[in-house]
């Protein structure tokens, strides 16, 4: 009881106290917590030492955040936290009943004191492991701020679930793959830090559009043509992941008491939904992350991996990072390494997505059986069959785990093809912000159609 009493004690946003916030306000709030990441994003750390902070660009896109920043510890407490709480409490390590209103709120201040620890934990990993090398005598200044930055991102992320539209885990990746492709695609101030834009014919830009035009205007085909296959790949796997989205499997169910009344139970078909995937690319952002600071702190390379100027020469996270074959393809530069290194990075993506689908879907309730009981408990059942849940299970178990195998796999193998082809970002991030700007258009579609601005109301149909 003491324990309950101290999470109950722990701090938080309060919530509204009406049961439905208008359209208007949960917009208001959604777009202050935006604006403040973004502003908080562009906020450096004081006293860090001079880093090779391109090592952290593909887990900054997962983790929604711009190392060497005061949020560099972006969601990643946040998703730790979850992820290890949720299988615990899934596999039935840590029994706590999620269905009841006293549970929830054991679940939630239990979530929320482990971020709190993931947010210390990994701040002092960061620092004195040197992935963010701290000037002498400002160790303890950067843990400081990085602690701070955690604790706001915390903070606004309970803001966005109270207040805003969806979760501000979900607005910040959106937010920050947003950004990336915008830049992307305009992004006017080139390596050297120059402006294109006060020489156009001459000075080099860095967003594949200008880069287009600029080699139209200087007759540079070859570059033109890289450029214009960079966009549409990136507009087709665009395409194929809103697609897939929508194939699902619909069981039909009835009420057993109200005869004549039905609705259909859909099963996606990327079953997992995105976790697989995040997962998967978490762990090799991390095998990347872990060997570069491991060498760092060796002082030799080890069989992780060898880096130069930030990038895998060697090793193990060399054979899982991806190679732009479209690119060397266009160029004339593919090589049979090249195609190795293409499969072995397939290879992983789809395999370790599959068994991270089977995985989560096994602890975290989503598995046949779960699902038949929580059909069950709403007072539903199959037409034409008994009311019983090992019946509904059976009829369950002929799709669940087929679609998790397909969808994990499918989803490991769209992600791969995308990091391959050299879209504008990683083809994880793609797959995110699609699902998640798919998941905000439902939310405001479904719940706030009704008191929304009418210009708004006419795009969402």
């Amino acid at each position: 009881m003491r324990f309950r009493n101290i999470l109950r004690q722990l701090p938080e946003i309060k919530g509204p106290t009406e049961k439905k916030l208008g359209f208007n306000v949960k917009l208001k709030w959604t777009l202050i917590v935006l604006v403040t990441f973004f502003v908080l994003a562009n906020i450096p750390l004081y006293g860090l030492a001079k880093n090779a902070l391109q090592r952290f660009q593909y887990l900054a896109i997962i983790l929604g955040t711009d190392f060497g920043s005061i949020i560099s510890l972006g969601i990643g407490p946040i998703v730790m936290a979850s992820i290890i709480l949720q299988l615990l409490v899934g596999s039935k390590i840590i029994d706590i009943d999620t269905t009841s209103e006293e549970g929830k709120k054991y679940f939630q201040g239990l979530q929320k004191l482990m971020v709190f620890g993931f947010v210390i934990f990994e701040a002092l990993v960061y620092v004195l492991m040197r992935g963010l090398e701290a000037m002498p005598g400002y160790t303890g200044i950067v843990v400081f701020q990085l602690c701070l930055g955690g604790l706001a991102i915390v903070f606004m992320d309970e803001l966005v679930q109270k207040w805003g539209f969806g979760s501000g885990v979900s607005l910040f990746i959106a937010a920050g793959v947003g950004w990336r492709l915008f830049t992307g695609m305009f992004q006017f101030i080139n390596e050297a830090g120059q402006n294109c834009l006060l020489d156009f014919s001459r000075t080099a830009c860095a967003g594949k559009v200008l880069v287009m035009i600029q080699s139209i205007i200087n007759q540079a085909p070859t570059e033109a043509f890289k450029a214009f296959a960079i966009l549409a790949v990136t507009a087709i796997i665009f395409l194929v992941v809103v697609w897939a989205q929508s194939l699902k499997v619909e069981v039909p169910l009835s009420f057993d008491r109200l005869r004549g009344y039905g609705i259909r139970w859909p099963l996606s078909f990327f079953y997992a939904s995105v976790i697989p995937v995040i997962l998967t690319a978490a762990l090799a952002a991390n095998l990347q992350l872990f060997a570069g600071l491991l060498e760092n702190w060796l002082g030799s390379p080890t069989f992780l991996g060898t880096f130069i100027n930030g990038r895998p020469v060697s090793g193990l996270v060399f054979w899982i990072s991806p190679v732009n074959i479209l690119e060397a393809s266009i160029t004339g530069s593919l090589r049979a390494i090249f195609i190795v290194k293409a499969i072995t990075h397939i290879l992983f993506y789809v395999v370790f997505s599959t068994i991270f689908a089977i995985f989560w879907v096994k602890t975290s309730g989503m598995d046949a059986s779960s699902q038949a009981k929580n059909i069950v408990n709403s007072g539903l059942q199959i037409p034409g069959f008994r009311k019983d849940e090992r019946v509904l299970e059976s009829v369950l178990g002929r799709y669940v785990m087929p679609l998790t195998v397909m969808g994990g796999a499918s989803i490991g193998l769209l992600a791969a093809s995308a990091n391959l082809l050299g879209a504008l970002t990683s083809g994880t991030a793609i797959l995110l912000a699609v699902m998640i700007m798919y998941q905000f258009y439902t939310n405001i579609a479904q719940q706030h159609a009704v008191d929304m601005h009418p210009a708004l109301k006419k795009m969402m149909g």
